[in-house]
């Protein structure tokens, strides 16, 4: 047994942040902000779908997950507000979230979908964040420069992904959702989530006057196309979510427990819950 803790970061998020806030660095701020552009309205989707999914469950069922949603609601609803709060600051410096825009009208457009079809979409998504959470993790240097407080604020989010990574794939497992709707879900966002990501990356490096420098595309190859970069490195633990006996808990999460214990002092208890994962 873990445990799912939802926590207030202490953290200062009304002073305001330049447009180059990651270390100076222009793509690393510009990837790293079209992130926290997509999260608030992703993350209110994955609560209202594993929301929705707890309420489909049969009772027994509904029992064993209350708990973890409980944790998985709070973690995600206090990621979305202070990512707002970030937002706000990129709207403020004249950026334009297209990615959120867009987000908007996939889902209406998708809203008549069963519901273990937004589950799976969740657990898909999930598995990126979390993949990619555990990189950022092994790799402080993709935050190297940035303000301190901004620092926090990613790995606590990082931490938190990895921490609840379970949670939408076990309940699509216990609504039961197949294998192979499971992988199409998986293949349509894993499309959708890389698109929409540099469609945005790419606009606010034009608002930043440094799409067409050298050194942004020299930045972006060392981050993700490196031997041991975002996405060079992480291929085959995306592949391994293709493996019909797949589970989030055999992907490594100790960097985000560890990460917890030494930085207690950065965050406030809200509530705690008991999940089998």
């Amino acid at each position: 047994m873990s445990d799912l803790v939802v926590r207030r970061l202490l953290i200062d998020m009304k002073s305001p942040i330049v447009s180059r806030w990651n270390g100076g660095d222009a793509f690393r701020s510009a990837f790293f902000s079209a992130l926290s552009m997509s999260f608030p309205i992703g993350e209110q989707y994955f609560i209202d779908s594993v929301r929705n999914g707890l309420k489909n469950l049969p009772e027994e069922e509904r029992e064993r997950f209350a708990a973890e949603v409980q944790g998985f609601v709070g973690q995600e609803a206090t990621h979305r507000r202070l990512h707002t709060l970030f937002n706000q600051h990129l709207d403020n410096l004249g950026y334009t979230n297209e990615i959120e825009a867009r987000a908007i009208q996939r889902i209406k457009a998708n809203s008549g979908y069963n519901l273990r079809s937004h589950v799976a979409a969740t657990a898909a998504t999930e598995h990126f964040t979390a993949i990619f959470a555990d990189w950022i993790l092994r790799h402080p240097e993709a935050l190297a420069g940035a303000e301190p407080r901004l620092q926090t604020l990613w790995q606590w989010h990082c931490a938190e992904e990895s921490e609840h990574r379970s949670a939408a794939f076990d309940m699509y497992k216990a609504m039961g959702g197949e294998h192979a709707w499971r992988i199409r879900a998986f293949y349509y966002i894993s499309l959708i989530f890389m698109v929409d990501l540099a469609r945005q990356t790419v606009r606010n490096l034009w608002h930043d006057s440094s799409l067409f420098s050298f050194s942004t595309w020299r930045s972006a190859t060392r981050l993700l196309f490196a031997k041991d970069g975002l996405i060079r490195s992480n291929v085959g633990l995306w592949r391994d979510y293709l493996s019909p006996d797949f589970h989030p808990s055999q992907h490594e999460a100790s960097l985000s427990q560890q990460w917890l214990l030494a930085n207690a002092a950065q965050f406030s208890v809200l509530g705690q819950t008991e999940t089998a994962r």
